[in-house]
């Protein structure tokens, strides 16, 4: 399912520009939008999902205009949201959790409902902790209902906003390794600001910065903007002032610093090939 967005704009009350005048074309397959908080992502998500009005701009997913009533429903329709926080009921079990939703889905044949309940526990390796209280859950346990719940009517457009924030490593990767088995027939739209989370299940992305679209690309493309301009530096004296420190690690004769610059950010600088990440910061360091 395509995305096609053109002029998208939005304004909050008291003049904040949250997006301004994107233009962003989205293919079927997955896709991250990568940017800090506060970039735009989660606006636009919510723009997707039919949950905020643009100020301005078009929106057109799967051929249906998101400016019409007719479009929003249909694009709704096919839609499956994990939003940055999902509100779950605690005192409900997963199984009975996801079968409210399913109703709120109007799935209403019940055996359907509930064979489709059990296959995506089953998908999400819960059908274990099924009768489980979500109180209970760890917070990748509840991803994994949130992405189970997205899931539920098959949709063929994903959106998960800032999925993998606050959990552990194991969690992480369980979950992207979910997000990359549903993208083969569907779009997927990752939002995050976790530069891993992108380099490990996307090779398509676009960077967002104050609401504006700073690249768009392949991966690999993203990491060639730092080519040049990632250096390493070992010193005992303060750390540099020129460019973006990205690390800084304790070595014998000091520490030895990563820094991406224009420039070479001192006399013991020596350059290094790039990240994902070099290149994050490459491209979003002119409108920092």
């Amino acid at each position: 399912m395509r995305i096609d967005i053109s002029g998208l704009t939005k304004t909050y009350r008291g003049g904040v520009a949250a997006l301004d005048g994107l233009d962003l074309a989205v293919p079927t397959g997955m896709f991250g939008l990568l940017g800090a908080n506060g970039a735009g992502k989660t606006t636009l998500m919510r723009i997707l999902a039919g949950i905020v009005r643009p100020s301005a701009g078009r929106v057109v997913v799967g051929g249906h205009d998101l400016g019409t009533a007719a479009g929003r429903t249909a694009v709704q329709r096919g839609l499956g949201y994990l939003p940055q926080d999902l509100s779950v009921y605690p005192d409900l079990t997963a199984r009975q959790f996801l079968d409210y939703v399913a109703l709120l889905k109007g799935m209403d044949d019940r055996a359907a409902r509930r064979r489709r309940i059990g296959e995506l526990l089953e998908v999400v390796a819960l059908t274990g902790q099924a009768d489980r209280r979500l109180r209970g859950f760890s917070g990748g346990m509840r991803q994994r209902v949130g992405i189970a719940q997205a899931l539920l009517a098959d949709p063929q457009l994903l959106i998960v906003d800032e999925p993998t924030a606050g959990l552990d490593p194991e969690e992480r990767i369980r979950f992207r390794t979910l997000l990359t088995q549903f993208s083969g027939r569907r779009t997927v739209l990752l939002s995050t600001h976790i530069v891993d989370d992108i380099a490990q299940t996307c090779r398509e992305v676009a960077v967002l910065a104050k609401g504006r679209l700073t690249f768009r690309g392949t991966v690999d493309e993203l990491t060639r903007r730092a080519e040049g301009r990632v250096w390493s530096m070992v010193t005992d004296g303060p750390p540099p002032t020129e460019g973006t420190v990205v690390s800084a690690l304790p070595h014998e004769d000091g520490m030895r610093y990563r820094i991406v610059a224009s420039a070479a950010p001192g006399p013991q600088a020596r350059p290094v090939e790039p990240s994902l990440e070099d290149g994050y910061l490459a491209v979003t360091a002119r409108v920092a």
